[in-house]
């Protein structure tokens, strides 16, 4: 039986089964509220069996519930997220702050539409 724990002090998640680490995922507390998930291993004799689906699940669930944001650095993570379209609204965008958001700030600070300015 697979039990994921977050280990604060390695600043990792981590899947054990039958009391055995099996694998990590790697985190990163990076700026404006992102995490960053710069890397995923299993260890080779528990490969095939989808832990590490389930500890990018866990880790993904964690960070939504502390109200962070996601830089997925990791190709598994990525690739996960992408089959997994519920998750994608954690993947933060540049600096942190989505385009649409960054926008709008621009058009409060400066007066311009986005939008309608050619050299944006």
């Amino acid at each position: 039986m697979a039990d994921v724990t977050k280990n604060t002090d390695k600043n990792r998640y981590e899947i054990s089964v039958d009391g055995e680490l099996a694998g990590y995922a790697d985190y990163v507390v990076g700026e404006h509220g992102v995490i960053v998930l710069p890397h995923t291993k299993v260890e080779e004799r528990f490969s095939g069996q989808g832990l590490a689906g389930e500890l990018v699940r866990y880790a993904l669930d964690d960070i939504r519930s502390e109200g962070y944001r996601v830089d997925p650095q990791c190709t598994y993570v990525q690739g996960w997220i992408g089959k997994n379209p519920e998750y994608a609204d954690l993947v933060a965008h540049k600096d942190g702050v989505d385009a649409d958001e960054a926008a709008d700030g621009m058009e409060e600070v400066t007066g311009v539409d986005p939008t309608s300015d050619p050299r944006i």
